[in-house]
């Protein structure tokens, strides 16, 4: 008998080497990215960034701070993500949990009726016709209750690492939503700004087209006063009173993308329709200075979006090495201690204290083909987050290239435009007098004015795609959330 008993535990042992040895065939892979990213951006080694400088500082207009400290308080989008923040800071402390025991308080009553053959059955039967016992200890056998007051425990040994690294993963998730909270800050801190800015040109577009109409309708009573002395034509009244017209109606479809531009800030900044504060000359704001890029390693540590990839594909890593370690057997150690007796009114005499522990090994057997889908899915996942991080660090290059070409020659192109829209203002001026004296056409005067418009209009424009260039580079170097 003892013999059999030795084989049996040999047999037992040697499954679940079999099985451990098995397991150890799906490696410990780790998914890891081996991207160089280039030394500078344009030939530069200076790592001063304007990533570094905060928002407040770097928005120099109180009008705009005050939209975005509202919006960091109000805006939807960033209070979604904190709650986000909050789902991944509760899963954390739950996982930091696994490691630990797990103690429950438990009151049990049963009742069982035992058959005549039946292990227990008879024992009991047995127990009840021995004369060393007391009535106390007598079975009841129609049927026999069970009471239980105490503690069981549980508590997997994490001999494999699983636990530890689900740990890992979610801590990995949590410095990945915290990242994606900087996102959403960075992310709403340029959409206000880049707002704000659309608007003061805005702005300033309808104010040359009000400025020009005053113009136009000049220009229209002068030449019907012409036309009374004879000296202009019906057409020539047409030809000016058309173009006033098409000026303003321009003016109405700038004052509805004033109107939607609004609305828009409204939105991101939590309120339905609140007066929006601003300067309405972008011509008379000064060319933004100091756009220093730093270099691309900079971008790995200041992009919160590059931080949330490389934390998510962290947290991949850590999946797959809790998934392996699925593969091999588990060790769960089960103590308790209470009150047990199958009498009630003897359950909490000290003769009915019991403490026991039992300690199990598990290893999957039918079950290891599911257990393989989901180590090969893991691995899947974290490839594709290796991509998706890959990804990320080339558009923020790109996005960084694009923010200083962008204010480089929109700032050169804003110089030239300057120049262009002087020389025309004088042409006005000279079609007008020429004009007068007969020594010029309507349609030169016409072409005059157009002219002028369209380069007054295209120069505001040019204006503001410069700020807009340089807060998509101060967002693409990941400036924004300090």
């Amino acid at each position: 008998m003892l013999n059999y008993r030795i084989k049996h535990k040999y047999k037992l042992f040697t499954a679940l080497l079999l099985l451990t040895a098995a397991g150890c065939k799906y490696k410990a892979v780790v998914i890891k990215s081996d991207m160089a990213v280039p030394d500078t951006y344009t030939g530069g080694n200076d790592t001063t960034t304007i990533a570094a400088v905060p928002v407040n500082i770097f928005f120099n207009d109180a009008a705009l701070r005050t939209l975005i400290d509202s919006a960091l308080v109000r805006n939807f989008d960033r209070q979604s993500a904190l709650q986000h923040l909050e789902m991944a800071t509760a899963n954390l402390r739950y996982t930091k949990t696994l490691m630990l025991p797990q103690v429950n308080a438990v009151a049990t009553a049963a009742a069982d009726k035992y058959g005549k053959y039946t292990m227990s059955g008879v024992g009991n039967f047995d127990t009840n016709l021995s004369g060393n016992i007391d009535d106390n200890q007598r079975v009841g056998t129609n049927p026999t209750p069970d009471y239980f007051v105490g503690l069981r425990a549980s508590w997997e040994v994490d001999l494999w690492g699983k636990l530890n690294n689900q740990k890992k993963a979610a801590m990995a998730r949590f410095l990945a939503s915290k990242a994606g909270y900087k996102l959403i800050t960075t992310e709403l801190s340029a959409q206000i700004a880049i707002s704000y800015y659309q608007l003061m040109g805005l702005d300033t577009e309808r104010e040359i087209i009000r400025r020009n109409i005053v113009l136009q309708e000049n220009a229209l009573e002068i030449v019907k006063i012409q036309k009374s002395g004879g000296r202009a034509t019906e057409l020539a009244v047409q030809q000016f009173a058309a173009q006033l017209a098409n000026t303003k109606g321009l003016g109405y479809g700038i004052s509805q993308q004033i109107t939607e531009a609004e609305n828009q800030l409204n939105l991101l900044t939590g309120n339905f329709n609140k007066q929006i504060k601003r300067d309405t000359s972008i011509i008379a704001l000064p060319m933004p200075q100091n756009v220093s890029a730093g270099i691309p390693a900079q971008l790995l540590l200041n992009r919160p979006d590059i931080r949330q990839a490389e934390f998510e594909l962290t947290a991949f890593n850590a999946d797959i090495r809790s998934a392996r370690a699925a593969f091999f057997p588990s060790l769960t150690i089960t103590p308790y201690v209470g009150y047990n007796s199958f009498k009630a009114a003897l359950l909490f005499n000290p003769s009915s204290a019991v403490f026991g522990l039992i300690g199990g090994l598990t290893a999957p057997v039918l079950n290891r083909r599911k257990i393989k889908t989901d180590y090969e899915f893991k691995l899947a996942e974290a490839r594709q987050a290796l991509f998706q991080y890959q990804k990320t660090i080339v558009t923020g290059y790109q996005e960084v290239l694009n923010g200083i070409k962008g204010v480089e020659n929109y700032s050169k192109y804003y110089e030239l435009k300057q120049t262009e829209v002087a020389a025309l203002k004088n042409a006005v001026s000279v079609a007008n007098d020429l004009y007068v004296v007969g020594r010029a056409s309507y349609l030169e005067v016409i072409t005059a004015q157009r002219s002028v418009l369209d380069a007054e209009l295209e120069l505001a424009n040019i204006k503001k795609n410069v700020f807009m260039n340089q807060i998509g580079l101060y967002r693409a170097l990941g400036g924004g959330w300090r």
